[in-house]
C-alpha cells in the first residue's frame, strides 16, 4: 500500500497578547490617591485636652480638717424657760 503523505497541519496564528496586559495597567494610577487620607490626621490634635489636669486642683479644697474638730464642742442644753425670780420683779406701782 502506498504511504499517504502526512499533510502539514496549518498552525493557527498566535494572537498578540501584549495588548491584554496593558488593560489592567490603567487601573493602577488611582492607588496614589489614597495618601490623601492622612490629611485628616492633623485634625486629631486636640490641645484643649491638656487643660483638663487643672480640675484636680479642686480636690485639695475638699479636705476640711476643721470639720472633725467641731464634734469636740459639748452640746450644753441651755434652759429655754428662765425661772422668774421674785426679788427681780419691780415693786407694785400702787405703793
Amino acid at each position: 500500500m502506498p504511504s499517504i503523505p502526512t499533510l502539514p497541519q496549518p498552525t493557527l496564528p498566535t494572537l498578540p497578547t501584549t495588548q491584554q496586559p496593558s488593560l489592567p495597567k490603567p487601573s493602577l494610577p488611582p492607588l496614589p490617591s489614597m495618601p490623601t487620607l492622612p490629611t485628616v490626621v492633623p485634625k486629631a490634635t486636640l490641645p484643649p485636652l491638656p487643660s483638663m489636669p487643672t480640675l484636680p486642683t479642686v480636690v485639695p479644697k475638699l479636705s476640711l480638717p476643721p470639720l472633725p474638730s467641731m464634734p469636740s464642742i459639748p452640746n450644753i442644753p441651755l434652759p429655754t424657760t428662765i425661772p422668774s425670780i421674785p426679788f427681780l420683779s419691780p415693786p407694785p406701782a400702787g405703793n
